[in-house]
């Protein structure tokens, strides 16, 4: 009997519709994503097939369905197709690296506007707890007078940022390894930098996340942050007042109860100025301070 040939159209449904079962929250998208990896094209051709009903290839169905079978057990998509979007990066990620978020790039965002303000034609920043190194990387690219040390301590995280800063051949970022709590991280740079933006393990050691793709997948040293989830933040604040310059800005991403408690911490140590910002989620997410 002569085997049916599934079309784009088919397969997007049928693809959307199983990681619906599964609790996926946004499957439409992931289906999108997952024909347009195999496909090797754009989730705007995607759509452009599914309209044609354009037919696929028996091994290009047996990829799409291998990889949702996958995502239908919650792996990460970026995992599924090594690539996760930032501002305008395509980053590698896999096992060992933090996944980057969305709501990092308000982060970015107000690491990048503090840059750009700095009274400097060539202002230095650093990126603490780099991870893939998207925080640096979107700071290196969006101002691109600017040099920016990208710190990160876990060996696995560290070959991602590396793999990043050259697959992205950008010149104007330094990768680091090194434990950004540690007085001696950075050390030759004391005094002379202009931003410090971080994004730091947060978590509370016993809020375990919900969504298996973060409690499975991203790595513990990445999430959890002491029993309050605030004990490399305390240290990111000593690290980062003695990095920047007076005037030097402190942009830390964090969770959305914690933004009060951290505009204590910096307050205490010094920090001027400390304020929260919130997200598109209208949740507080980011913490800003002036040493």
């Amino acid at each position: 009997m002569r085997r049916h040939t599934v079309t784009v159209r088919e397969a997007l449904a049928e693809v959307a519709a199983q990681l619906a079962a599964a609790d996926v929250s946004t499957p439409e998208a992931d289906a999108e994503l997952i024909l347009g990896h195999v496909l090797d094209v754009s989730r705007g051709r995607v759509r452009a097939l599914a309209v044609l009903d354009s037919p696929l290839e028996a091994a290009q169905l047996d990829a799409i369905r291998g990889i949702a079978d996958r995502r239908a057990a919650r792996e990460p998509l970026q995992h599924l197709t090594g690539r996760a979007a930032f501002r305008s990066l395509e980053l590698a990620v896999g096992p060992g690296v933090f996944t980057p978020r969305p709501e990092t790039e308000l982060t970015a965002q107000l690491a990048i506007d503090a840059l750009r303000a700095a009274p400097t034609p060539q202002p230095r920043a650093a990126d603490l707890g780099t991870g893939s190194a998207a925080l640096a990387l979107a700071l290196a690219t969006e101002v691109p007078t600017a040099r920016v040390w990208a710190v990160e301590k876990s060996p696995e995280a560290l070959r991602w940022a590396v793999c990043n800063v050259t697959a992205n051949r950008v010149s104007n970022v330094v990768v680091v390894g090194g434990d950004l709590t540690e007085s001696v991280t950075l050390a030759e740079l004391d005094g002379t930098l202009d931003v410090v933006v971080s994004n730091p393990p947060y978590v509370p050691d016993d809020a375990i996340p919900r969504d298996p793709e973060v409690r499975l997948f991203d790595p513990a040293f990445a999430l959890y942050g002491g029993p309050d989830g605030l004990d490399v933040v305390r240290g990111l604040s000593l690290t980062a007042w003695r990095l920047l310059h007076p005037g030097g800005a402190l942009v830390i991403e964090h969770g959305e109860l914690q933004g009060a408690e951290i505009r204590g911490i910096l307050a205490a140590d010094g920090w001027r100025a400390p304020s929260t910002h919130r997200d598109l989620t209208t949740r507080d997410r980011v913490t800003t301070a002036i040493r």
